[in-house]
């Protein structure tokens, strides 16, 4: 009866239809709506290690041959880098041995700057050129005894060959001005010989450039920052097509090579000043303007510079980096082999998948978060942004092709402004006093 009357009345028929409809849409549509969300594509989660099967990982600073020297006296014929040093008789109680092959490949290394180091306070205005040259010797010969896994380079194209063979890609790096004896056909036959970076000091200053321990001194001396000859090895540096390292360079160093030189310029292994206040560090200011300059700071692992002892530590140093001078211009320069500590996490050579792991998770091991880093950026930090600072050094050493090179003597009036004009052992002080 209630059925026939609600047909026998189009009114209320058409309400009642309408009421049907709206229930079902009611119910029908948040189903549709969950499961539209279900079915949504969600934001891939990726491993930060993944990005070092993609792109080389790149470290600025390695100093496994000055280990070499301690160790075995640069005599190799009868040292096995392919075998676990952390078990050898002798290595295992080595406080700086970081580095074997295991390890690198553990670490998935793509390329490493290995550094011919000598002690400045040992050598300056001695021997410290043919000690460097010894150092260059080890390396090259290091490399060579290992073919399967390491592959000499010398350019941003040799790190990519290598890179696709499997191998690591070794280049040579000279930390400390004091090894060219102020000599400007030093630096020129140590690029003949495949140094491919120059850090401009070391702890010691040299006539023509102070290294960074001048900037806590109390009282602050008389600074010289980088002289008038220093400016010609930096442009030398920029026609030859090596880069320019100022890690270890006091503050004044730092912002002259950043206003005179040609090229984008390189830290090897320094860290955030911001973070922790060390004279190794690199300042706001600076980090701003060797992005402006199109450079990289390649971020130190050493706890003395970090400021602590953690992977954290390191990671802070990173974000901060990140924070002021974008992603664009950070890399990795961890200093093994080259210090007694590192931090925990960060042991060795084969810790580097952890940090990337970290850095793309977003999570400190203390539990505190911070933003994550992408695939992108991961590629950048690991060897993209070494890469492309590499290649604008190369092009600019092409458009330099007809440049003659710089020939200056350094004045005498430089070793007198620095304090070191009397040098026994330099046979030809007469001729930079003309």
């Amino acid at each position: 009866m209630i059925f026939q009357t609600i047909l026998s009345n189009k009114k209320l028929l058409t309400a009642c239809v309408i009421a049907v409809v709206i229930t079902i849409c009611a119910i029908v549509v948040p189903i549709a709506v969950v499961n539209s969300y279900d079915e949504a594509p969600k934001p891939s989660k990726f491993s930060g290690r993944e990005v070092l099967d993609e792109v080389p990982l790149i470290d600025g600073h390695n100093d496994l041959p000055f280990s070499i020297y301690l160790v075995e006296k640069n005599l190799i014929n009868h040292f096995n880098l392919d075998s676990n040093l952390k078990q050898h008789p002798v290595w295992a109680n080595v406080n700086t041995s970081h580095t074997d092959l295991p390890r690198l490949r553990q670490g998935k290394l793509g390329a490493q700057f290995w550094v011919a180091y000598i002690r400045c306070a040992d050598t300056q205005y001695k021997d410290a050129v043919a000690r460097t040259l010894e150092q260059i010797d080890v390396t090259k010969r290091i490399i060579r005894k290992y073919p399967n896994d390491l592959k000499y380079a010398d350019s941003a194209d040799g790190i990519m060959e290598a890179y696709r063979e499997k191998k690591l890609a070794s280049l040579i790096a000279v930390e400390g001005g004091h090894s060219i004896d102020s000599r400007l056909a030093v630096l020129r036959l140590f690029y003949e010989l495949g140094v491919r970076y120059l850090t401009l000091t070391h702890s010691c200053n040299t006539p023509w450039a102070d290294a960074s321990p001048v900037d806590d001194q109390v009282p602050a001396p008389s600074l010289n920052n980088l002289s008038a000859w220093g400016r010609h090895v930096i442009w030398e540096m920029n026609r030859l097509g090596m880069m320019i390292d100022i890690s270890h360079v006091s503050y004044g160093v730092m912002r002259d090579v950043l206003a005179h030189s040609r090229a984008p310029v390189i830290f090897s292994h320094s860290s955030a000043h911001a973070v922790f206040e060390h004279h190794r560090n690199v300042q706001d200011d600076v980090l701003r303007e060797l992005a402006r300059k199109r450079g990289i700071v390649m971020v130190n692992f050493y706890p003395l510079f970090v400021g602590g002892n953690t992977i954290d530590d390191v990671i802070k140093h990173l974000n901060h980096i990140r924070s002021i001078t974008g992603v664009d211009h950070i890399g990795l320069g961890g200093d093994y082999n080259g210090v007694a500590v590192t931090p925990e996490g960060l042991e060795d050579v084969s810790k580097y998948p952890d940090l990337f792991d970290m850095l793309a998770d977003g999570v400190l091991r203390t539990g505190e978060t911070f933003e994550p880093w992408t695939r992108e950026d991961l590629q950048k930090l690991a060897g993209l942004n070494l890469l492309r600072v590499f290649r604008e050094v190369e092009r600019i050493r092409d458009s330099l092709v007809e440049e003659d090179p710089f020939e200056d003597l350094i004045p005498y009036e430089e070793f007198v402004r620095a304090n070191v004009a009397d040098q026994p052992c330099l046979t030809d002080m007469e001729m930079h006093k003309s």
